[in-house]
């Protein structure tokens, strides 16, 4: 029987693999602050790139890019702050994508919401 866990770790290394099949450079995954966790880190350019990536066996209870809440969105923000506060990258921009995994598909959403500007 496969785990909730295992499910969303396949899912994860698609979506890097996918990521760099696209010409992202992945600079971290589950990057872990006490304020959330941050699937992956890449940079797309001069793009620093924050990823939520969402992984569902099938789309009985919603699909994955549903399960993206406005809390989780902001667990996002908050962590990513930490990210650039610990790592200081250089970059021109910033942006939130949502990967969202079912098996036979993958929903890549660039700038899937933007933060409130005063939060960065």
């Amino acid at each position: 029987m496969t785990t909730h866990k295992q499910i969303g770790n396949r899912g994860e290394e698609q979506a890097v693999q996918f990521l760099r099949k696209q010409g992202y450079k992945i600079l971290a995954r589950n990057f872990s602050t006490a304020v959330g966790e941050l699937d992956i880190v890449a940079q797309e350019k001069k793009t620093l790139v924050f990823v939520e990536v969402k992984t569902r066996a099938s789309n009985a209870f919603g699909g994955p890019i549903a399960a993206v809440t406005s809390a989780k969105q902001q667990r996002m923000v908050r962590a990513a702050i930490q990210y650039i506060k610990a790592t200081t990258p250089k970059f021109d921009s910033i942006r939130f994508d949502v990967i969202g995994i079912l098996p036979d598909s993958l929903e890549h959403i660039p700038n899937a919401f933007i933060p409130p500007r005063m939060t960065l």
